[in-house]
């Protein structure tokens, strides 16, 4: 899959067949989008593109307005994200940067620059509840009158549901954040899922009985938050079973920074042990055991995470 920041590249040129969207999580209702759209780009001969967009709208309007609690929660990272189109089959992928130039985009605006010129769309698809330009006063009708104008076919698709509810991003944040992991997996059409490289952390596993591999969230509202039942992938054919810390860390850290850290029970000993240092890894979540606490010391940490590795061993024993 070609990745393209902005629509400036003479690559895109070429007509397209598109779907727009945020993406966060590529859930069952995404995958289905993603699907059809790869079926019309197929018989139509033309290149699957998707445009998304970094940082989530949201994010930006509660940054420029210096209101945090307005972020929104984020399922998965960028790189999550391209994982996934990726594995869908899409062929292009195009990052717009949502800025303050882009939200002042009008809905004709946005359609002649950035649909039309930009990305020489011959085909889009849009879910039923997409919205665009400034003030989200763009949405499908007003894409039909400028399909005429502009000459290009349209389309849009219903909701997908599961067990008779529409399936979101929305409701899979809700979803995570009440720890419900299995609703997770059954909505995404897959274990919960964040990967990244191994980075050095402050080493303190080492002393706790309970050495990490550490990977950044790099943003400050994750969906989920807690202590979990976990696999890693990427560091041998078969995947490890392990415990997993995402969150805040609050007993031992008061930056704020967002951690997944995870600890294997069976280390292969080929890794030796620095041996994960580097690696892109992929961590599914598959059970959360219970929420983040703030401990008086090291101690009684040491005790909590002891009893998380008990509990987490006894899940995949059952």
């Amino acid at each position: 899959m070609q990745v393209f920041r902005g629509t400036h590249h003479a690559a895109l040129n070429q007509p397209c067949a598109l779907t727009i969207g945020n993406f966060d999580g590529v859930h069952r209702g995404h995958q289905a989008m993603l699907s059809l759209l790869h079926q019309e780009a197929q018989q139509r001969g033309l290149p699957s593109t998707v445009m998304t967009f970094e940082p989530h709208p949201r994010d930006f309007f509660a940054k420029t307005l210096n209101q945090s609690q307005g972020m929104t929660t984020r399922i998965a990272l960028l790189r999550n994200k391209v994982e996934a189109l990726a594995c869908a089959g899409i062929q292009r992928l195009v990052i717009l940067p949502f800025n303050r130039a882009l939200a002042a985009l009008s809905p004709e605006a946005f359609t002649e620059q950035i649909l039309v010129r930009g990305l020489n769309a011959q085909y889009i698809l849009i879910g039923d509840d997409f919205r665009f330009g400034a003030k989200r006063a763009g949405d499908f009708a007003f894409l039909q009158a400028a399909s005429q104008t502009h000459g290009f076919d349209l389309a849009r698709m219903g909701s997908f549901e599961v067990h008779g509810e529409r399936v979101s991003s929305s409701l899979v944040r809700k979803t995570l954040q009440l720890g419900d992991m299995s609703l997770a997996a059954n909505l995404l059409g897959h274990p919960y899922t964040i990967s990244g490289h191994v980075i050095h952390g402050q080493k303190l596993g080492r002393s706790l009985n309970c050495r990490t591999l550490n990977v950044r969230f790099r943003h400050a509202h994750p969906a989920a938050t807690g202590i979990f039942v976990s696999r890693v992938h990427g560091l041998t054919h078969a995947p490890l079973d392990s415990v997993a810390s995402l969150g805040f860390r609050p007993t031992v850290e008061d930056k704020g920074r967002v951690l997944l850290e995870v600890h294997c029970f069976d280390w292969p000993a080929h890794l030796g042990q620095e041996g994960g240092y580097g690696k892109i890894i992929r961590v599914e979540l598959l059970h959360k055991l219970r929420d983040e606490i703030r401990y008086d010391g090291l101690e009684q940490l040491q005790a909590a995470i002891a009893q998380d590795m008990t509990n987490a061993q006894s899940y995949f024993q059952t």
